[in-house]
């Protein structure tokens, strides 16, 4: 295994997810069920392994068609138009 490669991952990862929709949700979820702290962890935790797999696959896919540079090129633009989008609503 990559060990460069799987640090990298997780904290892009990790980062990525604090704060955001899912995790805002999980915190909802265990407020509302405060005795069920392991269940909300296992519900949300094999929600994030399964997205992860489908863009893993998906990932696998597209890279067999569209070369590695224009795919982190695709994705960055896509970050700034979200970005961009954002703030406009805002």
């Amino acid at each position: 295994m990559d060990t460069k490669l799987f640090l990298t991952i997780v904290s892009t990862v990790f980062f990525a997810e604090l704060g955001d929709k899912t995790q805002l949700a999980t915190m909802l979820y265990a407020a509302r069920s405060p005795g069920d702290k392991w269940t909300v962890f296992a519900g949300s935790a094999v929600a994030l392994v399964l997205a992860s797999a489908l863009g893993v696959m998906a990932g696998e896919l597209i890279s067999r068609t569209v070369d590695g540079r224009t795919l982190t090129r695709i994705a960055g633009a896509g970050f700034i138009v979200i970005g961009i989008w954002t703030l406009a609503r805002a």
